[in-house]
């Protein structure tokens, strides 16, 4: 034994210093290379990521095109836009989810409002500091602060998630016999719209309403918009007596069909009817002018008995002679049986509605004073929930209603999913194929919103002039940047130490890394176009995000997702 140690310690000093500072020097790339056999190396992970990306780009390229020749223009967009969430989303929604989901899966996806949560309110914190730090005024910061909150949730990250599940390996989750690829694509896009929704919801009611208000909600801005609403009154005043002027000197309507934009001037409210539209010489008062608005109002037939009569709520008005209509005479309506026979159903049925109120109202007077105070309250509350409820709720949303229910219920899902059967040859197939055209459709009108010729040609804003490229770069670092970096970290733990079923899932990982730096959402284009918040940038924060930067975010972004998934294992 001590002669073997004596051998052992024979080996000179020097060639022992090099073997360990080799071994020191290799073993980093045998771990990296063992840790890394489920997925490929970094040359090909590129190439996977660039081809998703590079799918994206070219479903979107026909909507670009088609927009800058002039055949997709806002209000086309928006009628797909809308289509698409009413008709096409909901049919996705209801078979990627009615087809996965489980009782067990359920009580597993919780942990998707927790994390939601937590990216926005990081979100916030950080682009409330990085609006501090470019000293924005409370608007710009409240854009910022709305790009960075509200990312991508749909188009972008379901488009990637369908292209990876087919070209990355190593996604498969060993926890479901028999995983596929296709599997995953369905489990991806599941998460992704429970995402969306909670979105949603936050973005239509807090963007919508505060942090993408009108100019005119801040005080700041009120007393510049007021000054200039008058102007425009004072304008309008004048434009009208000089339309009044131009018919007694008896311009012709091809004289005004002549006329540009700006000389022609249609006042407000005014109903143009056919051989009287002009005011002649006839309606003038004896004195050779005009009768004034006032005028009118107290005498309508100032114009003529041809002439519309005035409104007498509103003197500026003119409107049509009321018509009498059948429905306005007591009598039954002359007609055949059918005729008679709806109009003594509704009158029955307006009757029994009027006797059942009066009923419930002598039953509510004769209960005491605090019974009714806590009727009134219930009544109140039911109310209002009812209204929140309804307006919460969208197609969407009751897709995944519909299919929380079909996959809660065996029997229904059997019938609906069951290979062979009728209802899936049939509905089943139907609703497929609808789901199919959703996100092809929502990437024709990214690319058409990415044309950005849809913002309005007049309207300039000073301020955005001024404050244009740092609400741009702010934006930028908001939303694609810092959340990323902060949340990396608190995803690895939550994947490495949360005991939740489908923080396993491969997919799911990815699907929450893609959300923490995924561009604004397309959504906000909207928003911004409708209240006037500053178009201009939001159109080239659009360009930035989904043209120049999504290939390298991407890319970063699904590589440490990767490395979570496999420190985590």
């Amino acid at each position: 034994m001590h002669s073997s140690t004596e051998a052992a310690f024979a080996v000179p000093r020097s060639y022992r210093l090099t073997q360990l500072a080799e071994n020191a020097y290799e073993t980093p790339f045998r771990v990296f290379q063992n840790t890394h056999d489920t997925h490929p190396d970094l040359a090909h992970l590129v190439l996977l990521v660039f081809e998703a990306v590079l799918e994206v780009v070219c479903v979107s390229l026909p909507g670009y095109i088609v927009a800058r020749l002039g055949h997709f223009d806002a209000d086309k967009q928006k009628f797909l836009a809308n289509l698409n969430v009413m008709l096409f989303t909901p049919c996705l929604i209801f078979t990627k989810l009615a087809s996965q989901l489980n009782a067990e899966k359920l009580s597993d996806l919780a942990i998707i409002p927790a994390i939601f949560i937590i990216q926005t309110l990081v979100s916030w914190v950080v682009a409330t500091l990085v609006a501090k730090a470019f000293r924005f005024n409370r608007r710009a910061s409240n854009f910022v602060t709305a790009m960075g909150v509200f990312g991508n949730s749909n188009s972008l990250p379901i488009s990637l998630v369908i292209s990876l599940s087919q070209t990355l390996k190593g996604l498969h989750w060993d926890r479901i016999p028999g995983d596929n690829d296709d599997e995953v694509a369905a489990r991806g896009i599941l998460y992704l719209l429970i995402f969306q929704q909670l979105g949603q919801l936050v973005r239509w009611s807090w963007g919508y309403h505060v942090l993408l208000a009108p100019k005119d909600k801040y005080p700041e801005y009120q007393t510049h918009i007021i000054e200039e609403g008058q102007y425009r009154d004072e304008n309008h005043e004048e434009h009208e007596t000089r339309a009044l002027i131009d018919g007694l000197d008896g311009d012709t309507e091809e004289d005004d069909d002549n006329r540009s934009d700006s000389e022609v001037f249609v006042p407000a409210g005014r109903t143009p009817v056919a051989g009287t539209s002009r005011v002649s010489l006839a309606d003038a008062n004896d004195d050779g002018t005009l009768p004034s608005k006032k005028g009118l109002a107290k005498n309508p037939t100032a114009l003529g008995g041809n002439h519309p009569i005035l409104n007498g709520e509103d003197a500026d008005m003119l409107s049509f002679p009321r018509i009498r209509n059948e429905d306005d005479v007591d009598d039954a309506p002359k007609g055949g049986l059918l005729s008679r026979t709806r109009h003594n159903v509704a009158k029955k049925t307006t009757a029994i509605k009027e006797s059942t109120v009066e009923s419930l109202s002598r039953f509510y007077q004769s209960l005491p004073k605090p019974v009714q105070a806590l009727l009134h309250g219930v009544k109140i509350a039911w109310s209002k929930a009812s209204n929140f409820f309804w307006e919460f709720m969208n197609p969407p949303l009751w897709a995944m209603l519909i299919a929380v229910l079909v996959a809660s219920v065996p029997t229904l899902q059997r019938l609906f999913f069951e290979e062979g059967s009728f209802v899936n040859n049939s509905v089943t197939n139907a609703v497929k194929s609808n789901g199919g055209v959703a996100v092809p459709l929502i990437l024709v009108v990214l690319g058409a919103n990415l044309a950005r010729n849809t913002m309005a040609k007049d309207n300039y804003d000073p301020e955005e002039e001024q404050i244009g490229n740092k609400l741009l770069i702010a934006a930028l670092i908001s939303r694609m940047v810092l959340p990323t970096v902060i949340m990396a970290p608190v995803l690895a733990i939550v994947a490495k130490y949360v005991n939740v079923s489908i923080l396993d899932d491969p997919i799911f990982v990815i699907v929450c890394f893609l959300l923490t730096g995924a561009p604004s959402a397309l959504q906000l284009a909207q928003i911004c176009q409708i209240n006037n918040v500053y178009e201009k940038t939001m159109g080239r924060i659009l360009f930035q995000s989904y043209v120049i930067w999504i290939l390298p975010s991407t890319l970063v972004l699904v590589m440490i997702a990767l490395e979570v998934v496999e420190w985590a294992r």
